[in-house]
């Protein structure tokens, strides 16, 4: 067994030598093929670069010989363009050389046409200096002449240069004034007349649109008796109840010879109503005595108070006036009560208040301001019996205490011109209360008043240089001046009537408005012998 395997181990071992022989033979093969392969190889590529390395010597030679031919022709081309180019800039050359010699000639002439300009500017300053020479010489003539006219004319004419001067320059004055009023005459007649005619239409409008009734009232009520038994009974015993009755009213009763009457008299016209309502009731009632006077006259008040307001609350909504403060309702409905020359507050500050509007609403102006501005503006009436001041600053207090906007109370301010009006709504209220106040029979005035009024009238107007008489006319609606023709011109009645109307309005009051005729007339008188 063992000798087996030392045979196949023997075997196997001559295997593996057998194997590595061939292998080192058969590499040996391998490499010397090898060798002989790369020598031929590099035999080739030896003749193959000797045969490139001479093509690329004949390439080299052509192109260089190519490249020979085009520099030539590159070198002949562009010396033909030199020349050309040389050739042009020649041409160029001998043109700019001919136009030099060209303006060389004609500075040439120029120059010799300057000469001869020079010396006959020379010739012509001599000709002048001596001309001047002799013009101041007649100058000096001139104003020596000239003297000799102005002394010989001041002699003849009995005025200095001064004097003559000062005459012309006051009568060219005169002629500009005079042209300035004829002018300002003009156009105050064009304005005028336009500024008529459209208000005219409007005034007209807004009267036509608030036609309300008048009735003048008084400071006195008048209460009707069934008998004339009843003003026993009202004086009382040793004239108690008519006593009583006077001191919780604070009105008079006048009793007299008046048939089936008593009068009641006083200035308050809320108290005269209370007086007239209580005296009414104890009449229809019978008793009559202090205590009963004094029941009577409490719940009359009430009742009154009641009235006023339903009075201010009726007229802010026929007014269309709203958001008023209750005090200003109350106050407003007093007015029913009061009377302004006559004239009921209430209704007039009615007809105010609708005349405002409609003229606003014409004008395009703020309608509820002049509204609200109308029914206001005489706010200061109701209680003017109460409080110190006119009724102008109570209402403008009033209006301000009760929150009322800036633009009303300065229309209840403005709306007697105590201040310059500022806006369109005051001067509307304005014009709103002299209609109102100016319609026929809206007012009446005592005799003494109206007598006054006119004298006040032709005493401005005698006041003023160059008025011969003056006459009030027309209820004082008119005054007509009669001036001096000697001392006022046409021109100066155009002053003169309007600084009388700034007098008129400066110092009166009055409603409406007042027209200043300025008259002047010329009289020649001659007599035949």
């Amino acid at each position: 067994m063992s000798n087996t395997l030392l045979i196949s181990a023997s075997a196997a071992v001559g295997w593996i030598v057998g194997i590595v022989i061939g292998l080192i033979i058969g590499a040996a093969v391998g490499i010397s093929v090898y060798l002989l392969i790369r020598k031929k190889k590099m035999g080739d590529a030896k003749q193959l670069a000797n045969k490139m390395v001479e093509e690329a010597i004949a390439e080299s030679k052509t192109l260089r010989k190519e490249a020979i031919l085009e520099g030539k022709e590159e070198v002949h081309k562009l010396r033909v363009d030199f020349d050309m180019e040389m050739k042009e800039r020649r041409a160029e050359v001998q043109k700019s050389e001919q136009r030099i010699l060209q303006k060389e000639e004609a500075l040439d002439k120029k120059e010799e046409t300057l000469d001869k300009k020079l010396e006959s500017v020379e010739q012509t300053k001599s000709d002048l200096k001596k001309r001047e020479e002799e013009i101041a010489k007649k100058r000096e003539e001139v104003a020596a002449a000239h003297d000799r006219i102005v002394s010989e004319i001041e002699k003849v004419a009995g005025l200095t240069k001064e004097e003559a001067k000062a005459q012309l320059i006051e009568a060219i004055e005169e002629e500009a004034r005079k042209d300035a009023a004829k002018l300002v005459r003009e156009i105050e007649q064009s304005a005028k007349e336009e500024a008529d005619k459209k208000s005219r239409d409007i005034v007209a409008q807004a009267v036509q649109r608030c036609a309300v009734d008048h009735s003048a009232e008084i400071t006195v009520s008048v209460v009707n008796l069934p008998n004339d038994d009843m003003k026993g009974r009202i004086i009382g015993r040793e004239g108690r109840n008519i006593r009583a009755l006077e001191n919780a009213t604070g009105i008079d009763l006048i009793i007299d010879d008046t048939p089936e009457a008593v009068v009641l008299s006083g200035f308050d016209p809320v108290r005269r109503e209370v007086a007239r309502i209580t005296l009414e009731k104890l009449i229809a009632d019978g008793r009559i005595h202090p205590a009963r006077i004094e029941e009577t006259v409490e719940k009359t008040r009430r009742e009154l108070d009641i009235q006023i307001k339903e009075a201010g609350e009726s007229a802010m909504f026929e007014a269309g006036v709203f958001g008023l403060h209750p005090d200003l309702i109350k106050l407003l409905g007093r007015l029913k009560y009061r009377t302004s020359y006559g004239q009921n507050v209430l209704k007039h500050s009615l007809e105010v208040s609708h005349l405002a509007g409609i003229m606003a609403s014409e004008l395009g102006a703020d309608v509820n301001l002049a509204k609200r501005a109308g029914l206001l503006h005489d706010i200061g009436k109701a209680v003017d019996h109460e409080v110190e001041g006119t009724h102008i600053t109570i209402g403008a207090d009033l209006a301000k205490k009760y929150k009322e906007s800036k633009e009303v109370i300065h229309c209840i301010a403005a709306h007697h011109n105590d201040i310059e009006p500022q806006t369109v709504e005051a001067i509307i209220v304005q014009c709103a209360d002299a209609i109102s106040g100016a319609r026929p029979g809206a007012r009446r005035e005592s005799l003494d008043n109206y007598v006054k009024r006119l004298e006040k009238l032709e005493t401005i107007a005698n006041g003023f240089n160059g008025v011969e008489k003056s006459y009030a006319i027309q209820a004082g609606r008119e005054v007509r001046i009669i001036v001096k023709p000697e001392q006022v011109d046409d021109e100066g009645t155009v002053f003169l009537a309007k600084e009388i109307a700034k007098q008129i309005e400066k110092e009166m009051e009055y409603p409406g408005q007042i027209k200043v005729n300025v008259i002047r007339e010329m009289r020649s008188v001659e007599y035949a012998k």
